[in-house]
């Protein structure tokens, strides 16, 4: 952290020093990046088009669709969502056939949490924590209902504002009737990470399956779902994998369990011989029994082709850069914003922090709007005052982080915020 305080003592020089030395930067030229005065701080959110999805989706558009016709079932889009999956798993730590790309994150969370609900019959409690992202909430309550409110939802709350979660906590609220831990491997607020490997350990003493959204991890964060003996996961597309708005998700399933659990939604590609056109659903072997559908191939070759440029830089060096950046981030954080209304949403520790950086401030909000429309810096905003700081390893730069927080600074300064509305409308 010394380091990185002497950094941003340099000034935007130090900033442009850093980036002529990071061995990832020429990767941010394989983006399209069409106005280079934007800070794009949203890249968790949704990540930048890389330059070649483009070529490579008018190649699919024009050749494998426009003169292959249906013929490119045959031509490799049939082995699509494993191949792509395989390529996932590869930055996951899971090896081949544990992975598939298909549907959306919370369908595939469907998918895992009842068919974990299945395995464990006789035990009625899941349990999460207050710092996930709702959506995950919601398909663990719907999924309750489906079962007729027989199980209970425990979550786990913080003690530190929301930034962390004690894991001594987490375990004592796995119990032997506990049948599902669902948790977010990095959180959606404050970029916490979980300790992936002890609580997985300690729900399987205890004889419950777990289930991990690695939506704010798959991409920024080395794991190791094979070593650590993960049962399921699952996540998205569309943020440090660059595979597009709507991408479609992923779901991994541990081969350890893949025979013996069964996805709730049964369709004609998780069929065990789906042209045979039988009248009963029969489910195929390993991880396709949780496909469903027809792929949508042009969303499926965006990721594949995002997946092709980013699985060779490695995740040690994608996560050495996210660390670098957020260390970056949180030095100019203390020197300019700090006084100003400010405080740090994220943990100061880079083990347990991910690529996003939040920062708070009571008129977060309203500051947010005046980003946005009158500094050319794109954050993200999670109620109530979150300001998040999305830093994608392969396309942020020092520069952009200097620029960004030289703006927010300015316009808290000269109160530019002041003039927008405090609260989102209402929509009726």
């Amino acid at each position: 952290m010394q380091y990185n305080r002497l950094l941003a003592a340099a000034g935007r020089a130090g900033a442009l020093e850093a980036d002529r030395i990071d061995p990832l930067a020429s990767l941010r030229e394989q983006f399209v990046i069409t106005d280079p005065t934007v800070v794009y701080f949203d890249g968790n959110s949704l990540g930048r088009l890389p330059k070649q999805t483009i070529e490579h989706l008018q190649h699919v558009i024009t050749t494998e669709w426009g003169d292959g016709l249906i013929r490119g079932w045959g031509r490799g889009w049939y082995e699509a969502p494993q191949r792509v999956g395989d390529k996932i798993g590869a930055l996951l730590g899971a090896a081949a056939g544990q992975v598939i790309a298909c549907d959306s994150t919370s369908v595939n969370l469907y998918k895992a949490v009842m068919a974990a609900l299945a395995a464990r019959p006789g035990r009625h409690a899941i349990v999460s924590d207050a710092l996930n992202f709702p959506s995950d909430l919601y398909v663990i309550q719907g999924a309750i209902a489906q079962y007729g409110n027989v199980h209970t939802l425990s979550l786990v709350p913080s003690h530190d504002a929301e930034l962390t979660v004690n894991l001594a906590d987490v375990e004592a609220a796995i119990t032997t009737d506990t049948a599902v831990v669902l948790l977010s491997h990095v959180t959606f607020k404050s970029g916490y990470i979980y300790d992936m490997q002890r609580i997985t350990a300690a729900a399987h003493a205890r004889g419950a399956l777990v289930i991990w959204d690695l939506s704010h991890s798959a991409g920024a964060v080395p794991m190791q779902l094979d070593a650590w003996d993960v049962d399921f996961a699952i996540g998205c597309c569309y943020k440090f994998l660059n595979g597009g708005p709507g991408a479609p998700a992923f779901i991994y399933v541990n081969a350890r369990i893949q025979d013996s659990v069964v996805s709730p939604i049964w369709g004609w590609f998780g069929q065990k011989s789906p042209f045979a056109f039988d009248l009963q659903y029969d489910p195929a072997a390993g991880i396709d029994r949780f496909l469903a559908g027809t792929p949508p191939m042009l969303a499926l070759s965006a990721v594949e082709s995002s997946l092709d440029m980013l699985v060779p830089v490695g995740m040690d060096a994608i996560r050495a850069k996210s660390i670098a950046l957020t260390e970056y981030m949180i030095a100019l954080y203390d020197m300019h914003l700090a006084g100003i209304g400010f405080t740090l949403g994220s943990p100061r520790d880079a083990a347990i922090r991910g690529s996003h950086v939040s920062i708070r401030h009571p008129m977060g909000y309203q500051i947010n709007q005046a980003l946005i429309a009158e500094q050319n810096v794109i954050p993200d905003f999670r109620e109530p005052d979150n300001l998040r700081l999305g830093l994608s390893p392969l396309t942020t730069s020092f520069c952009e982080i200097w620029d960004g927080v030289d703006r927010i600074a300015t316009t808290v300064r000269a109160e530019l915020h002041k003039k927008y509305p405090a609260a989102r409308k209402a929509v009726t």
